[in-house]
């Protein structure tokens, strides 16, 4: 098969993929990646030419576009993961087929409630930053932005995106996945050394530390580490603060790290940073950053390389 060129074959955007999708989900049975793929794709009689557009990195453009839409569809509740890279729809993606026949929109998209609680809770987290809560009224947004300026306007949106999905996985999964998942995080940041000394302690006995990374091959020094996996908006307060901190004196210990998946609220930052011991608290914005910065539960889909011409080679 011929790799076609998008610049010549039109390809449906990616939330016309969305009621598709959901017409392939439509009975009720759990669906693989790979089938939904396949079976949106054939609903749609998308012709090999549209189907063999592919990115520089490979991949297929059509692929991609369903990918967009199904993480859409899960954002807005219409779409479920009942186990890993399996899909299933809900009844408000029922709803959404019956009252949206011919096609769903991205302004429809806003008015399901679960996309509205997902905005809030955006605007929430980007307020406690000190971010702005509204979009940027920069030169990307008047049409004199550069393409550099585009670019990395691009990029900035696709890890907010990818953040917002890391974060709802995070909070879907179980505590031992989630307190695995922090060990992994720090060992990525260069904690526990050469050897990668780390582990996850977990269970009912652990004494309220969840796991360490130890910061020299004999463990002399260790960082201590308590993790909760809190749905956005339920914030972590001092009293649940000052019990990690007894936990760490109780092990003599002089450093910690407080991961969540929520944020801390404005006692509990209060408090840490009039601490004699050395505590770090991590929300989930910040987790979310982080993992993306260390590549810890995303992998690198395709690189771009931006050129400028060499001025040293005309001189």
């Amino acid at each position: 098969m011929t790799i076609s060129s998008d610049a010549t074959v039109l390809i449906p955007r990616w939330h016309e993929f969305m009621r598709p999708v959901l017409q392939v989900l439509s009975d009720g049975e759990s669906c693989s990646r790979r089938e939904l793929y396949s079976a949106t794709t054939e609903l749609m009689e998308l012709t090999d030419d549209q189907t063999s557009v592919m990115f520089a990195s490979g991949q297929s453009k059509v692929e991609n576009r369903i990918g967009w839409a199904m993480s859409a569809l899960s954002q807005a509740g219409a779409v479920e993961r009942p186990a890993r890279a399996t899909y299933r729809i809900t009844e408000t993606g029922r709803q959404a087929l019956r009252d949206h026949p011919d096609g769903i929109t991205q302004a429809d998209l806003r008015k399901f409630p679960s996309w509205v609680e997902h905005d809030e809770a955006k605007a929430a987290r980007r307020a406690r930053s000190g971010a702005s809560t509204a979009p940027d009224e920069t030169e990307a947004t008047t049409g004199d932005s550069t393409p550099e300026d585009q670019i990395t306007s691009a990029i900035d949106e696709l890890h907010s995106t990818v953040s917002d999905e890391l974060l709802q996985r995070l909070q879907d999964g179980s505590p031992d996945f989630f307190e695995d998942a922090v060990v992994k995080l720090l060992l990525a940041m260069d904690y526990g050394g050469a050897e990668q000394r780390g582990m996850k302690v977990g269970g009912t006995a652990d004494g309220g530390i969840d796991g360490f990374v130890d910061q020299d091959p004999l463990g002399l020094e260790r960082v201590y580490i308590q993790a909760k996996r809190y749905s956005t908006g339920n914030g972590i307060g001092r009293e649940t603060l000052q019990a990690f901190i007894g936990a760490l004196h109780g092990r003599g210990a002089a450093k910690g790290v407080f991961i969540t998946t929520s944020h801390f609220t404005k006692l509990a930052r209060e408090y840490a940073d009039n601490l004699p011991t050395r505590v770090v608290l991590i929300d989930g914005e910040r987790l979310t950053s982080l993992m993306i910065k260390y590549r810890v539960g995303v992998q690198v889909k395709q690189t771009y390389e931006v050129v400028t011409v060499d001025e040293d080679f005309f001189e």
